[in-house]
């Protein structure tokens, strides 16, 4: 058995028997309060840090820095590999009109040839024209039309293969982008902000240290609302339940006691330590179980400080 078990488990004996003391109390135990641990979140050398210990922080602060140049530098590459990829892109967008216009002539070469034809058929009929004119008339068109079908065609190849090859470069941009979006989230996580409302309990760098990911940079909780961990027997468990009111009593400077309001916010399920298979009635006394007092805090209550309990 643990020694501040042993201790816990007399102060609840002598308790049960009375000990001719003029104050009796139910349970007895020490404060405590949740402690947050804050580590750094990258790496590098912390170049400010605003706090001190006893320090009382606000939630969602930022305390201090650490060095970013790096990371900047490291996004500074990426975005200059994104703006090289744009480059190595081809627009095909000139290559393209200078084929529509190549279109556009031969169409309206085209055009004249349909009205050469037509008005040589008319002269055939007056005989003012020979077949032959008109044949040649025919072969020009035929060709003319060919022309126009393989440029619109050279338009879809050129639109293919100019697209490929972008979407092969541009295979490289998302990549590249998360790269950013990582090292973007990197440069927010190199500011030290605080997670809680609280008191800065212990400090464990300094500015001007290089931490790594992971250090712990500060311990913080919050003393506004402290924890009395007591221990009560296996007969008072009975006795107890979740959210009940109880009386907690601090001593005093004056020899009296200090009289806080508490609420029992956690019963432990299980006995601290294991008794015996055999049990007498006197060994069932000495299963211990935790239980947990949230008491607000008037500035009075220090972690570590004894508190005994009264059940109402």
């Amino acid at each position: 058995m643990k020694i501040h078990q042993l201790l816990f488990v007399c102060m609840l004996l002598a308790v049960s028997s009375g000990c001719g003391n003029k104050h009796v109390s139910d349970a007895s135990g020490t404060f405590e309060v949740d402690e947050v641990i804050v580590s750094s979140q990258v790496a590098g050398q912390i170049m400010a840090f605003h706090i001190e210990e006893g320090s009382v922080l606000v939630k969602d602060s930022v305390v201090g820095y650490i060095d970013s140049v790096p990371l900047g530098l490291q996004k500074a590459q990426v975005e200059a590999s994104i703006q090289a990829l744009r480059q190595k892109t081809m627009d095909v967008k000139p290559q393209v009109k200078y084929i529509k216009d190549q279109i556009q002539v031969l169409q309206t070469q085209l055009n004249n040839a349909l009205y050469e034809k037509a008005r040589t058929e008319r002269l055939i009929k007056a005989d003012a024209a020979t077949t032959k004119q008109r044949d040649d008339l025919n072969a020009q068109i035929d060709v003319l039309k060919k022309q126009i079908a393989a440029n619109k065609q050279e338009i879809k190849v050129q639109e293919t293969t100019t697209g490929t090859q972008n979407s092969t470069v541009m295979s490289e941009y998302k990549p590249l982008s998360k790269s950013v979006a990582v090292i973007e989230d990197q440069l927010k996580r190199a500011n030290i902000v605080n997670p809680i409302n609280g008191t800065v309990l212990t400090k464990y760098a300094l500015a001007g240290e290089v931490t790594s990911a992971g250090k712990a940079l500060y311990k913080i909780g919050d003393l506004s609302v402290i924890t009395l961990r007591a221990y009560i027997t296996g007969t008072q468990l009975a006795e107890v339940k979740l959210n009940q009111e109880v009386k907690v009593l601090v001593d005093s400077a004056d020899g009296k006691y200090r009289n806080y309001a508490g609420v029992i916010s956690w019963i432990s399920d299980k006995a601290e330590f294991t008794p015996k298979t055999i049990q007498t009635k006197d060994e069932r006394a000495n299963l211990v179980y935790a239980v947990k007092i949230r008491v607000k805090n008037d500035g009075y209550l220090k972690i570590g400080m004894y508190g005994e309990v009264k059940f109402k």
